[in-house]
């Protein structure tokens, strides 16, 4: 119930600082931008599309709540309150991974290309593992300068790699890679998704791991003790 409580929390802070705004007009730019893309090209593009702006872009705008919520003091009051440290991941995952998935679904169907079924599974895969990024760097992040610095090692390993990919081959172990994965995922069609499914489940295990850690040491921080 608490954690129902800090999602339905996070969806009406995000909604007041124009996060689904903008999604819709990138939504909406997206699909008039498809229209003009040729067919034989469009599987590509949606692919890209996809994984850039509703599970990519999960990085970018999670770091920009935890900052507005430092700027705010939201932090020095969860850190003291009942709520835990994986109640506040996951509240922070899911809302923005509802927006993430709601889109990429939109312009998948928009464009009818691919398995939705899949394309939705690599959305999901991907905006956890974005999300969780986002979350461990801004944690320990004071402006956003530092954060938009901070990502584009990221950016450049989880989103231009992936990309180079589907128009280059890099062998076989490139799946091993969670953004090659989770794009290949989106694309749909392939025998090995159950491959891609492990990947990314490897990874974001990983990211919690490392994101729970982040996010506890902030909590202590600011006073709060939490499991």
């Amino acid at each position: 119930m608490r954690a129902l409580k800090l999602i339905t929390s996070d969806i009406r802070f995000q909604y007041k600082y124009g996060f689904y705004l903008l999604y819709a007009v990138f939504t909406v730019f997206y699909i008039f931008l498809l229209r003009l893309i040729p067919e034989e090209w469009k599987k590509t593009v949606v692919a890209v599309l996809i994984y850039s702006d509703p599970a990519a872009m999960g990085l970018f705008f999670m770091g920009a709540i935890i900052l507005l919520e430092k700027s705010q003091r939201v932090l020095d009051s969860i850190a003291v309150s009942p709520v835990k440290v994986g109640e506040y991941i996951a509240a922070k995952v899911a809302s923005l991974g509802f927006i993430g998935v709601l889109v990429g679904v939109i312009i998948a169907m928009t464009a009818k290309t691919g398995n939705l079924l899949l394309t939705l599974c690599g959305v999901i895969l991907a905006s956890v593992l974005f999300s969780l990024l986002g979350i461990i760097i801004a944690v320990k992040i004071k402006s956003l300068n530092q954060f938009v610095i901070a990502t584009v090692p990221f950016l450049l390993i989880l989103t231009a790699f992936p990309v180079l990919t589907l128009f280059y081959d890099f062998g076989e172990y490139v799946v091993l890679h969670p953004g090659v994965s989770a794009i290949r995922l989106i694309i749909g069609g392939e025998d090995n998704n159950a491959v891609h499914i492990l990947v990314l489940l490897f990874w974001i295990i990983l990211a919690w791991m490392i994101c729970h850690s982040a996010v506890k040491k902030a909590f202590l921080a600011l006073g709060g003790v939490k499991l």
